[in-house]
């Protein structure tokens, strides 16, 4: 059947054609633009259907719409589409472009269809959750498996930044397979795959042996009890602990740490990892590259700070206010910056 670039235009535009121009730079051969990965998405849903074309003007259907067969094939042509955009080098597992491509993949400004949470090569993707202490699980009775009403993700520790993470990382890469997995499931193949660590080591055994594997500036003191603080802490000595009301208990303020480095069980995958001394670290953790209103500038940030950087990391402060909500962390203002590494000199 014979496409026309108007009908692609009128598509893509929903409602507002695009430009013929736009249209004809993406697909010229001599003078390529490479479109944003949302774009991608896009043709791949116009492609994967007859009916895109049956009307007049023409028109991306909707989800509900699709059958399975059209599903299927939006789905394998999103991912080819995808793995072609990785700036025009088929070969995404190159050592030497490795920073660009999965560390700082997409364009700023567009982060829900790049940044940071992006895996171009839609490799299985496996978010990593540590488990509830047995005293914290015995406290609900929905944990216990022999309960009718068990539910595993109350076993799950984190469940704030897990469900914000998870739906984030989904809808960054449709075409990827996300799971989500306790530390104590995991086999021997799981540890392969692009890494995502939620939470410290005193609840995520992954979280320990990577952590001794890695060559961290920042290394989180786990809590002895649950009365402990904690701390992380530097190369130099400085310490960077949680604040707590003295009259109350309550948390004022968190510390939260964000890597990003090769996975060290594969070097052609990713590990990250977001854990806070306390849950509401590790959320705000997450928020900075998830949070609407903050994902933009902190991944512009990330750009111009860490671009030629083979791993990098980000200790921060993380508020929370009265009524016990996270603020999210704005990493380009320094306040809330504790740590950066590499240094400038190091970049």
């Amino acid at each position: 059947m014979k496409v026309t670039q108007q009908q692609v235009a009128e598509a893509l535009g929903r409602g507002t054609p695009l430009s013929l121009s736009l249209i004809s730079s993406w697909e010229s051969t001599r003078k390529p633009v490479v479109p944003p990965a949302n774009r991608l998405a896009q043709y791949a849903l116009f492609f994967a259907t007859r009916r895109t074309i049956e009307s007049n003007p023409a028109r991306l259907l909707e989800e509900h719409e699709l059958t399975e067969d059209e599903r299927t094939a939006r789905d394998v042509m999103h991912a080819d589409l995808l793995s072609l955009r990785s700036f025009g080098d088929p070969v995404l597992d190159e050592p030497d472009t490795w920073p660009q491509r999965l560390m700082s993949a997409g364009a700023v400004g567009d982060a829900l269809s790049g940044g940071t949470w992006f895996f171009p090569d839609q490799r299985p993707i496996i978010i990593v959750s540590g488990s509830m202490s047995p005293r914290l699980r015995s406290l609900m009775p929905y944990a216990d498996l022999k309960n009718p009403d068990y539910v595993r993700s109350y076993s799950l520790a984190d469940l704030d930044a897990l469900i914000e993470l998870h739906g984030h990382i989904r809808a960054v890469n449709p075409a990827a397979e996300v799971r989500i997995l306790r530390s104590e499931e995991m086999n021997e193949d799981d540890f392969t795959a692009h890494l995502v660590l939620l939470g410290g080591g005193d609840f995520n055994s992954v979280n320990r042996d990577i952590t001794r594997r890695l060559e961290l500036a920042v290394r989180q003191q786990l809590r002895p009890s649950e009365k402990d603080t904690g701390f992380f802490s530097t190369a130099d000595g400085t310490t960077f602990k949680p604040v707590l009301d003295d009259t109350n208990g309550s948390l004022i303020e968190d510390v939260a740490h964000f890597y990003r480095g090769r996975n060290p069980y594969n070097s052609r995958r990713t590990v990250t990892l977001c854990n806070g001394q306390y849950a509401r670290g590790t959320y705000g953790a997450v928020r900075a590259l998830t949070d609407v209103r903050f994902r933009d500038r902190n991944e512009e940030f990330i750009q111009q700070r860490f671009r030629n950087a083979q791993a990098f990391s980000i200790l921060m402060r993380v508020r929370i206010i009265p009524n016990g909500a996270v603020l999210t962390p704005d990493w380009t203002q320094a306040e809330d910056r504790l740590h950066e590494w590499p240094s400038d000199g190091e970049a």
